[in-house]
């Protein structure tokens, strides 16, 4: 009786078995679908600058492209320095950094070791709406007050300058890098504070010599991001920096950076396969090697200097 319900029971589970497996390998072939999607989606971005790229590198050399110090493609007498671009990609995510590092490091630590579990339901959600505020928003408040503001303190400040759009640029970026510091915070182990409570160190020590070297991975990490981030920012700077290729690194003047070129290019009639038009891509491809070459070092140093705790 006993060995007779037994097998009835096993042939009852045999099918619900096959059933589950069958669920299972539904589900990774459909996530193994979305993953090949992305996979294709980045070749295709990728394959599309590079082909357009050789395009523009048949009628421009490259040692023009790196030498040159004028960027003129739109004009009847064409310059292609691309270092005027990048200098002012460079100068204004440098003032966003410089900007975005204190307030947003700053942040992470108030609300993770200094702010009550209230008064941090209440702060991080107001740091937050700064992510979701469109940049063309951040634009005009940048033209439309802190430029102002500025030429109040600085005189010979232009209307268009990179350090009100690196500025502005360093406020949107804030919360991001207040975000992923304060993780790594987090996920120090609290060991570690106690041990040094225990050794007689301050609160302030504490965060200094242990918790900060602890999340040093994790923080620099957080600021490759938010430095990618800003030098792919496009509103902002079309607004706040203006559209004057200029070489150098006086904040106190109108610049174009990459992302500016690429607007003001692609607004107007640029013909199809024309020069002008591939030299959208090749500024496209620069910005993607600039943020492929960020993005690698943040691996590299992560998977360097993380610390792992038993």
């Amino acid at each position: 009786m006993a060995l007779s319900s037994l097998s009835s029971n096993a042939e009852l589970w045999r099918p619900n078995r096959q059933r589950s497996k069958l669920i299972q390998l539904v589900v990774k072939c459909i996530f193994g679908l979305f993953a090949l999607i992305s996979i294709a989606t980045t070749i295709g971005i990728v394959l599309t600058l590079i082909f357009e790229t050789i395009g523009f590198f048949q009628e421009v050399s490259l040692w023009q492209f790196l030498t040159d110090s004028k960027w003129t493609p739109l004009f009847k007498s064409a310059k292609f320095g691309i270092f005027v671009l990048i200098s002012a990609t460079v100068m204004t995510s440098g003032i966003a950094i410089m900007v975005a590092l204190p307030l947003g490091l700053l942040a992470a630590i108030c609300l993770s070791l200094y702010a009550t579990p209230k008064v941090r339901g209440i702060l991080k959600p107001m740091m937050e709406i700064l992510a979701g505020v469109p940049t063309i928003v951040y634009g005009y408040f940048a033209v439309l007050f802190v430029t102002p503001l500025l030429q109040q303190f600085i005189p010979g400040l232009q209307g268009f300058n990179a350090l009100s759009g690196g500025i502005v640029l360093g406020i949107m970026i804030t919360p991001l890098v207040a975000s992923l510091s304060e993780d790594a915070i987090y996920a120090v182990p609290a060991s570690l504070r106690d041990g040094a409570y225990a050794l007689g160190a301050t609160k302030g020590e504490t965060i200094i010599s242990v918790i900060l070297p602890a999340a040093l991975s994790g923080i620099v990490a957080s600021l490759i991001l938010a430095i990618s981030r800003a030098i792919g920012e496009t509103m902002i700077v079309t607004l706040a920096a203006g559209q004057n290729p200029t070489l150098g690194l006086n904040p106190l003047v109108p610049v174009m950076t990459m992302t500016a070129f690429i607007v003001q290019a692609s607004s107007g009639d640029t013909p199809a396969g024309s020069l002008a038009y591939q030299t959208l891509f090749a500024v496209g491809m620069t910005l993607f090697i600039l943020t492929l070459v960020l993005n690698l070092f943040s691996f590299w140093f992560v998977r360097r200097f993380r610390e792992k705790y038993d």
